[in-house]
Parts: structure tokens; sequence; C-alpha cells
């Protein structure tokens, strides 16, 4: 899996007449690696060529790690006491010795590692490996998307387990406390993002900020979390009512979801992203509340929980078979109600799977 990933990065190096791809981001080095890792301010890096073996460079301590992978090819590993650059440096020349064109993260590295990398090959130019890497990224294969299945099951398990635990008075982080609890017991070791538990006035942020406010008769509660799994993440999100609510709450909720809906059936193979965003946009203006809905309707899924491709309006990418993405149309009023519905897919060859499965029909809770 990683070979193959290799060798059409190599194969792009060699077409553009690049020297070396050197990746310091740790979903690219898993990736090409297989490696997961988190160095925190550490170097961790990996550099590939069109015509040379590839090469692994990370903390000493993590060695014994990467080789579990499977890595098949050299791994630096370092200590704290010793400059990393120098033996990155020594890794890329006695590879090549004349590197005259260097590619990047240039959204990913930092000033500090740019000027490391413009010291060590001094006569080098840098070009940007990113859109590169999302074009390999965008189609998942069959082991990614086990993986996915695996973190959208779970995520369903956390929103079964949050609306189970809804009572009157009980704070949002009590739920948020629970759900992360029923996952830990399960296995899970990290969640893709901060979980969010947001109930009435809160839930009409878009990205609130889960805190102490106790659940009341009349809110909306909204649910927003994923889970990872082996280096792969899910996102959902699911709104729920407690007690009776208002004839607008109401309408608010099922706009929501007809527009989800509506999105959904525009999922297949050769539809524009841009498509798929005002199909669900469309029926939330014509409902009155386009100004309430400020933000794209889904992003890219999988290594990382927000990569490409970025369904928005004005986004012009022609899906494929593979793709992996969300679709999470909102509607936020402040003061009065914030409603989110969020499902993570797949592009299939005739339209779309879709990977997250707790209900998202209105459900009242008493």
């Amino acid at each position: 899996m990683t070979t193959e990933r290799l060798t059409k990065l190599s194969s792009w190096l060699e077409e553009k007449e690049i020297d070396v791809a050197f990746l310091t981001s740790s979903e690219n080095v898993f990736y090409l690696s297989g490696f997961l890792s988190d160095p925190h301010e550490r170097l961790l890096g990996i550099g590939v060529f069109p015509d040379a073996e590839p090469f692994l460079i990370c903390p000493g301590m993590e060695k014994e790690d990467a080789k579990k992978t499977g890595w098949p090819y050299e791994i630096i590993g370092y200590d704290d006491t010793v400059n990393p650059w120098e033996m990155v440096r020594t890794a890329i020349l006695s590879r090549s010795a004349n590197v005259h064109k260097t590619a990047v993260e240039k959204e990913h590295l930092n000033v500090e590692r740019y000027e490391q990398l413009q010291k060590m090959l001094p006569n080098s130019t840098y070009v940007s490996v990113e859109e590169r890497l999302r074009e390999l990224r965008l189609v998942k294969d069959s082991h990614e998307v086990e993986k996915l299945r695996e973190a959208c099951a779970l995520a369903d398990y956390a929103i079964e387990v949050g609306v189970h635990e809804i009572k009157e008075g009980k704070t949002e982080m009590e739920i948020l406390a629970a759900i992360e609890y029923a996952l830990k017991k399960k296995g899970v070791l990290e969640m893709s993002f901060s979980t969010m538990v947001l109930t009435g006035k809160n839930a009409a942020s878009p990205h609130g900020t889960p805190g102490n406010t106790r659940i009341q008769k009349g809110d909306f509660v909204l649910f927003d979390l994923g889970v990872i799994v082996d280096g792969y993440c899910s996102d959902i999100t699911r709104t729920v009512a407690y007690h009776d609510i208002s004839s607008e709450q109401e309408k608010i909720y099922q706009t929501v979801l007809n527009a989800q809906l509506e999105a959904l059936k525009t999922v297949r193979p050769g539809v524009a992203c841009s498509t798929v965003d005002l199909a669900a946009r469309n029926v939330i203006s014509d409902a009155g509340y386009g100004e309430f809905f400020p933000h794209r309707l889904g992003h890219g899924l999988g290594i990382s929980v927000h990569e490409y491709p970025s369904i928005t309006e004005k986004n012009s990418l022609v899906l494929k078979e593979g793709n992996v993405f969300t679709i999470e149309p909102g509607i936020y009023v402040p003061e009065l109600a914030g409603v989110r519905i969020e499902d993570d897919l797949i592009v299939t060859s005739t339209g779309c799977e879709i990977l997250t499965k707790y209900p998202k029909e209105l459900q009242i809770i008493k």
C-alpha cells in the first residue's frame, strides 16, 4: 500500500524534474510510510526521490515503533542532543548529490524549518508538493475505507450514548464526559477534535464551546464529535430536542434535514462540489434562513478531520469514486435555535454510501 503511494509520488517528482520531496507533517508521513506519530516539537520527516530509495527520520525513542510498521527502507533515529538536520542533509545528498529543486509542504513548513532547509540545500529552489498529495489522498483505498467505517460506527455509538444521557439539569460537560468515558471503555484513544455538546442558545454557535450550561425543556441539544481509528477520522453531528419545541424550531430542524437529503441525492461521480453545496444551500435560502447558514456544506475526511475536497458553492472540482467527505448543513438563529445534521459518506460508482448511520429524523427526548 505505502509502496504504491511512494511510487506515484516518485513518478511525479521525475515528471516535474524535482530532486527530492521532504515532508514533515505527521499526516503525510503516515500516509506514505504507515508510521503514525505526533513528535510534538521534534522533527519527523520523510525524504522521497525520483530514482532512489526513500528514508524516514524520527526521534530515536520512536525508531522501534517505526520499524514495527513494516517500513522497509532506512530509518534514521536521533536523540535530543544532536542536530537532526545534519542527518537529513547527509541522507539527501547521499541519494541526490546535486539538489536544485525541492518539494515541501508550504502550508505546513514553518519559517525556522524552511531556513534549516535553505542552509542545508543552499542551491535549491522550493516548490509545493501539497496539491499532488491532495490528489493522492482524495481517493480512498479499501484499507482506508475499512478504517473509516470503524471510526464512523464508533461515532454512531457515541451519539447514542449522548442522547441517552440527556436529562433536565444535566450540564453539557457532564454529557460530554459520559460520551468520552464510554468510548475509552471501547478502546478509543483519541477523538478527531474536541467533542461538542451544546444546548439551548449555545447550539446557535457553529463552533461553540461546551461548558456548565444545563439542559432545559424546549432546548435543542447538538452533538458534534468524531473518533480516530488507526489514524482515520470520523465526524458526525446530530441535534435532538428535549421535550416540546416551538413550531419555528421544528421548521428549522426540518429545513436542515431536507437540505441534507437534497444534497445527498446529488452525490455521484462527475458532479461538481459546488452542485452538492448549492442543493442544500438553496433549500435553506428558499425557507428564509440563508443568512443563518454561514459555512461550507462539508469537507473531506480521512487522516485529517478536515481535508480535501472542500464542498463549497464555488468549488468546481468534480467528484470521483472513492472520495470521502461530510455533508453538514446548519441553521443558527441567535437566541432561538441551532441545528446541524452531519453525515460522512463515500462516493460510489452510482451515487454514495452514508457511513454514519445514527437516525436523523427529529427526536424529541422526554
